[in-house]
């Protein structure tokens, strides 16, 4: 599977257009019963509000292909639903879901105002949120001697490995994240650096937040 965008975590954002107020929430949604768990999650909070508009993408288990659902909520066809799809579509993210709940102020915005202001609480939404890359990752374990502690930090760095745990007892343990599809590479470096000194275990293949930066 490809790497994807997605938010690490649920972002909040408010915009107001006379007086009415457009309040975007997105989450992460890796199913389609998350979304909707969400959706009615948000409309429980908000049951006064006229109308909680919204959009999700969840990919297929198999990352081929994307379920993608928008609702206008009662608002006019074409002016909320629809943009809030095309605002999480520009931003290149998946297994997500954006609720836009409006309150209104008294004055009609027109089809035009509509379209204008459930995009814009949707980007502000995204703005807020931390975006985060997925991808296909793999966890390395190695255990080596303390004397080549540093030299294995080093190669780690070089190789845009991200080190996300070490302990220190008889021999040193860390555990490194990689992309799946560099792990024999990966593993030769290291057994090549330490002259076969190191003891490495390779995990399966699983998707995690990883952002390559070789130093």
């Amino acid at each position: 599977m490809g790497a994807y965008q997605t938010i690490a975590a649920r972002a909040e954002a408010e915009v107001v257009e006379k007086k009415s107020r457009f309040i975007a929430q997105l989450a992460p949604a890796a199913t389609e019963e998350a979304a909707l768990a969400f959706l009615e999650a948000v409309r429980t909070e908000h049951a006064q509000a006229r109308h909680n508009v919204y959009a999700y993408i969840v990919r297929s288990a198999d990352g081929a292909a994307e379920r993608v659902r928008y609702s206008d909520d009662g608002e006019p066809s074409g002016t909320s639903g629809m943009p809030t799809l095309q605002v999480l579509q520009h931003a290149g993210l998946a297994d997500i879901i954006c609720v836009t709940t409006r309150y209104f102020g008294g004055t009609l915005l027109g089809t035009g105002g509509l379209v204008r202001a459930y995009s814009a609480a949707a980007q502000a939404a995204i703005d807020a949120a931390q975006v985060v890359t997925i991808s296909s990752c793999a966890d390395v374990s190695l255990h080596i001697p303390y004397a080549l502690y540093e030299q294995v930090q080093r190669l780690a760095g070089t190789l845009g490995a991200q080190i996300i745990d070490s302990a220190f007892a008889d021999d040193v343990s860390l555990t490194l994240r990689i992309l799946a599809d560099e792990g024999d590479e990966v593993v030769a470096r290291f057994v090549e650096s330490t002259r076969g000194q190191a003891r490495i275990e390779v995990s399966q293949p699983f998707e995690a937040p990883f952002c390559k930066e070789a130093l």
